[in-house]
């Protein structure tokens, strides 16, 4: 997934390796990224991601910010006893990662993330420089180009 500007190579490649994971791994159409879906959103002072990671572990979750790259890895593993039979298996296991790729306009430095409730909330906050401002329109009585100050 990308918060940045879009790089075609990038897109048609991630578009490649969603179509083969999914036949790889017999995920439906809307599943490719089913073991952890995400919801961004753009606030006014940052973006705030949110991850669906039910019945995983906090201390298995690991956030990380290494070039650009947001990276989130989690697990979740069952055990069953000796004598438990499994007759189906839907819930995915193992470990998880998904990968964002930051804007410049995004603040690396200061990321944080909190779990609750089978959620995992990441907070990043907009860089100052990024940040909608408004423009003071100064009044005269002709305009001039020269006497606007940027």
């Amino acid at each position: 997934m990308l918060l940045t500007s879009i790089d075609p190579f990038v897109q048609e490649f991630d578009r490649r390796f969603d179509r083969i994971a999914r036949q790889t791994l017999g995920w439906g159409e809307n599943a490719a990224r089913g073991a952890m879906p995400l919801d961004g959103v753009r606030r006014k002072d940052d973006v705030l991601l949110k991850f669906d990671l039910p019945g995983v572990d906090p201390d298995s979750i690991e956030v990380t910010v290494d070039r650009g790259v947001l990276t989130v890895s989690a697990g979740r593993e069952e055990e069953y006893g000796e004598e438990d039979r499994l007759f189906v298996r839907e819930r995915p296991m193992g470990t998880f990662t998904r990968r964002v790729y930051l804007s410049e306009h995004l603040d690396g430095e200061k990321v944080d993330a909190a779990y609750s409730n089978g959620v995992l909330a990441v907070r990043i906050p907009v860089l100052e420089k990024a940040r909608p401002r408004k423009v003071e329109i100064q009044k005269v009585d002709q305009v001039d180009q020269r006497s606007i100050k940027a």
